[in-house]
């Protein structure tokens, strides 16, 4: 078994370039679908979340993203709280995924990191951009185009709340629009 992390901060393309290996055929693991999912279906995880931020995290079992985003963002101390129990969950899932077989594993997680999904991974490659190129594509896809002056403001708060992302042990795929996204995907696979 095969663990390839994929990474890099926002606008950088990284889930366009894990897009494409899933049209190839590869298995993909998106941390933040499957966080999700752990949520709301691993009893143990919900019944934590639920004591950690209340009832109102759930809206009829379907977990309550907004909500739990406001909470964790004004009490940072809640954000690590949670990460506690939903990290060590999806590292539990990823490691059921890969026993018994040799397929490769894409691991897709902006903050692996920071969720310690480091240590599962054989290899990381982590997909980056100019800082303006990032923002033109969040602005694009986030903002429907609207580059008014708040949502620039805002995009570049989130890209500066990523800036300590940790790049070591990383292999660097430069998504600057030179290559496209098949010519990324083919150098990638050329290094596994």
């Amino acid at each position: 078994m095969q663990i390839i992390g994929i990474t890099g901060g926002i606008g950088s393309g990284k889930s366009t370039l894990v897009h494409e290996l899933a049209c190839r055929g590869y298995r993909i693991y998106d941390c933040d679908r499957e966080a999700k999912r752990i949520i709301e279906t691993v009893p143990q995880v919900r019944d934590a979340v639920k004591a950690l931020l209340g009832n109102e995290s759930f809206v009829s079992n379907s977990y309550n993203t907004g909500y739990v985003a406001r909470r964790v963002f004004a009490e940072p101390d809640l954000l690590e709280r949670l990460n506690t129990i939903v990290h060590p969950a999806v590292k539990a899932d990823i490691t059921r995924l890969c026993k018994g077989t040799d397929e490769p594993l894409f691991v897709e997680s902006a903050i692996l990191y920071e969720a310690g999904l480091d240590a599962l991974c054989h290899r990381i490659f982590y997909v980056d951009a100019p800082e303006e190129v990032r923002l033109a594509r969040t602005i694009a896809r986030d903002y429907r185009g609207d580059a008014s002056a708040e949502n620039i403001k805002k995009v570049r708060a989130r890209m500066r709340a990523q800036e300590g992302e940790k790049k070591k042990n990383a292999i660097i795929v430069n998504n600057d629009g030179t290559a496209s996204i098949p010519e990324l995907a083919d150098a990638l696979l050329a290094q596994i």
